[in-house]
């Protein structure tokens, strides 16, 4: 019996735990544990394996970790949690051979490639080029950005901030917009608009340029209320794809990404009936004289519920990522 690896997909709130067995990216014994209940990352690996009778002997030997936050030093610092862990510890506490870390929406992006065809929804028809580079984008808490482009070898990760950039109007609905924003925040990136809490702003924003006032606070409120019929939640969900859109045309322009755009994370599911109503693949396609080259890449949703652990299981032996 070969001794499984381990691997996770560790947030503010959860920490998404699984084994795998070298040479295969299918996780298994998949458990979310509340990283509130540990005081730190070696108890709750310790309590993983307990829960899934893998310990002593059938105990992994190798991990592949990744966290909601930056992890290039030897210290790891959780950026909304308590956890906080020298690697080098870490691996002498849990008696690793190997242990790799890498940066959440990496492993998002290495994940990609070993999602099933039918946990992607195509929201913009084209055709990838198979030896070009991806890109994968996902309005969540923030905005993550990454690229991922084919090696000789393996798949290779580029890690990105381009939530960051600096948010660019198009029209005079989005130059009213963003003086509301920058009363609110000074500088507006895009993953000020592009995100949970940017849903929710946007709403309140519409609500402030119509002369209302929002009866909606979170962003599912907003969500549920323009599936309602509210006509201004609406324009809100509408208006965040449309500005997903030219941001997704833009990152597509910038990386050369004619290998396809893949979309992470729990918003974008919830906003698929939305899609066509929306113009989001207009503006994803509206770039001048560059129009051509966006109209012919493919846009698809990525709904499988454990891509970031499928990109830790394609981290574990990957030789491009450290």
């Amino acid at each position: 019996m070969p001794r499984p690896a381990l691997i996770g997909d560790i947030g503010g709130t959860n920490a998404r735990f699984a084994l795998v067995t070298p040479g295969t990216f299918e996780p298994q014994h998949i458990l979310s544990l509340p990283c509130a209940d540990y005081p730190g990352l070696v108890e709750a690996v310790r309590d993983y394996l307990a829960q899934v009778e893998h310990h002593g002997e059938l105990a992994p030997r190798e991990a592949c970790l990744a966290f909601a936050c930056p992890v290039h030093g030897e210290r790891v610092r959780m950026t909304n949690n308590h956890w906080d862990f020298a690697k080098h510890e870490v691996q002498s506490a849990l008696d690793l051979t190997l242990f790799k870390t890498l940066n959440d929406f990496t492993a998002q992006a290495l994940g990609v490639p070993h999602v099933g065809d039918d946990e992607l929804v195509s929201i913009k028809p084209g055709q990838a080029a198979p030896q070009a580079a991806r890109l994968v984008i996902g309005p969540g808490t923030g905005l993550g950005v990454a690229g991922l482009v084919p090696g000789r070898q393996a798949w290779i990760p580029l890690p990105a901030e381009g939530g960051h950039v600096t948010f660019a109007p198009t029209d005079e609905r989005e130059q009213n917009l963003l003086r509301y924003f920058r009363n609110r925040y000074g500088r507006v990136s895009v993953e000020r608009i592009l995100c949970g809490q940017g849903l929710a702003d946007l709403y309140a924003a519409h609500c402030s340029l119509k002369g209302s006032t929002p009866r909606y606070a979170s962003p599912a409120e907003v969500t549920a209320a323009a599936n309602q019929g509210d006509a201004i939640a609406a324009d809100t969900v509408k208006r965040f794809l449309k500005i997903l859109g030219d941001v997704c045309g833009d990152a597509t322009l910038t990386l050369g990404a004619r290998g396809g755009v893949y979309l992470c994370g729990g918003i974008l599911p919830r906003l698929l009936d939305w899609v066509p109503r929306s113009r989001f693949a207009e503006a994803f396609a509206d770039k001048g004289r560059m129009n051509a080259y966006n109209a012919e890449i493919p846009v698809r949703v990525v709904t499988a519920p454990w891509t970031g652990l499928l990109g830790a299981a394609e981290a574990l032996h990957n030789p491009e990522v450290e």
